[in-house]
């Protein structure tokens, strides 16, 4: 685990942590049992300039950091089957939420988040303390039973502050605080998000949004320091 945690992290990762997933159902989990969570921090620069909205740097921003996830999950899975282990690196989460479609059977926020990298914000998003929300992330399923596990976050951590809810434009967040027994709807209304993250379609040429992200005072205490605390 040494030598993948120190490949993700010298390629661009920004935390990396390890997850026991074997409450999980074993089909999600493609019967592997342990997980790997790295979170890639978007640039401080890009996210400060959304607060009026998504701009075409965020959405080279986007690709860029999805184009070097699946490359660090593609070669930390190799590096662990190197060391006779089974493991499957799991492609970035692109494009946006579709309303018409189930949520993912394992978002890479529950990995991370089981992983001790961060909580469920009232965005719907994983945030961490470092970066906020400001992070896209990476997941690689394994078998590797000595892997330093992570404490798993079962707790909210944003409190009484709806920044994102009320920044939202398509009022697409009900402003419920995350808990292990609630469902994607009913934290995220997906059809409303859909439609105004698709709106930014013309404009941009790509279906992105991020204000509820660049809103976020813990995003916010990350950008406002160029990402150097």
């Amino acid at each position: 685990m040494e030598d993948v945690t120190t490949r993700l992290l010298s390629g661009g990762a920004g935390l990396v942590g390890a997850a026991d997933l074997r409450a999980l159902p074993a089909e999600v989990r493609g019967g592997l049992a342990f997980g790997v969570a790295f979170a890639v921090p978007l640039d401080p620069r890009i996210v400060a300039g959304m607060l009026d909205g998504p701009t075409a740097a965020y959405r080279d921003e986007y690709r860029r950091v999805n184009r070097l996830i699946d490359g660090l999950a593609a070669e930390g899975a190799e590096r662990l089957r190197r060391l006779g282990h089974e493991a499957v690196g799991l492609r970035a989460t692109v494009d946006e939420i579709d309303p018409a479609l189930e949520p993912i059977a394992l978002p890479h926020k529950t990995v991370a988040r089981l992983a001790g990298l961060g909580w469920v914000g009232k965005c719907a998003l994983l945030i961490t303390e470092r970066y906020g929300s400001a992070v896209r992330l990476g997941t690689i399923l394994t078998d590797a039973g000595d892997l330093p596990l992570g404490r798993a976050m079962e707790a909210s951590r944003c409190g009484d502050c709806t920044a994102c809810v009320e920044a939202c434009p398509g009022g697409a967040l009900t402003g419920r605080a995350w808990q292990p027994s609630l469902r994607r709807e009913d934290i995220l209304d997906a059809r409303a998000c859909y439609d105004a993250v698709r709106a930014n379609w013309r404009r941009l040429g790509h279906s992105v949004c991020g204000i509820c992200i660049a809103a976020c005072p813990w995003t916010k205490r990350y950008t406002q320091t160029g990402g150097t605390a």
